[in-house]
């Protein structure tokens, strides 16, 4: 009966002893893409409301894609890039600016 109670206690123990993988999520590169029509005030505005940049780094990005055409804003996990990426979107549409914005895996 000893033996038993012995295989128990070492079968418990080794459940104790082993812990979940956890695994990181994805992450996601929001891109805003240069146009001749939205006026780069916008795109600095865009910047500083939906991804919280300080004026002078919202400014270097907007010049970024101003000069080659494509520019990460940030990098988030898909649920966050998508709701930035959509509110990029909305905030263009609604001033009627032609900006666009996607998401790429990291």
């Amino acid at each position: 009966m000893n033996s038993n109670q012995d295989n128990n206690d070492n079968q418990r123990g080794l459940l104790l002893e082993s812990k979940p993988k956890t695994k990181k999520p994805s992450m996601y590169n929001v891109l805003l893409m240069n146009d001749d029509y939205t006026p780069m005030e916008f795109v600095v505005m865009v910047l500083e409301k939906v991804f919280n940049k300080k004026s002078e780094e919202a400014n270097q990005i907007m010049l970024h894609v101003h000069k080659n055409g494509i520019g990460v804003c940030g990098t988030f996990t898909y649920e966050v890039a998508e709701s930035k990426c959509k509110s990029v979107m909305d905030l263009a549409k609604k001033n009627e600016h032609p900006l666009q914005c996607t998401l790429e895996k990291s």
